[in-house]
């Protein structure tokens, strides 16, 4: 295991038994977990996240370096960034550059389920297919 690492978090539902609450800080949110320091990432933070109806981000925030992506998996719910309304729902993916003011709610019935992944802004050197390299080899399942 030397170059990865896993981990299991359990089913998507079970993300409500975490909970982020920074030491010295008035901070605590229900259904995040943090994934960075567990697998021991080294370019992004990626935050698994469960909103029940009705709740959400009980507080505004903006990052110094950081954009983020939201992938909404399930549930419907609202984001007001910059003062503007975004309806979100399963299939909906944000990014939202580091210096603009966010927080997010649950609108729907359902629980409200999402994936955040962080990254330095203007840090991607490659993307897509331009990083990769094929090397070979076959696959067993060919």
């Amino acid at each position: 295991m030397s170059n990865y690492q896993t981990i299991n978090i359990g089913k998507l539902e079970d993300v409500s038994n975490y909970t982020f609450a920074p030491e010295g800080t008035p901070i605590s949110i229900p259904g995040k977990v943090f994934l960075g320091e567990q697998l021991g990432l080294t370019s992004m933070e990626v935050s698994i996240n469960k909103n029940p109806p009705g709740t959400g981000m009980s507080f505004f925030h903006k990052h110094k370096d950081n954009e983020e992506t939201y992938i909404f998996l399930g549930g419907t719910g609202e984001m007001l960034i910059d003062g503007e309304t975004v309806e979100v729902k399963e299939g909906s993916v944000v990014t939202i550059k580091p210096q603009a003011k966010r927080s997010w709610w649950n609108t729907g019935k359902d629980d409200l389920y999402y994936i955040v992944i962080q990254a330095a802004s203007n840090s991607l050197k490659a993307g897509g297919i331009q990083d990769g390299e094929l090397i070979e080899g076959s696959v067993p399942w060919q």
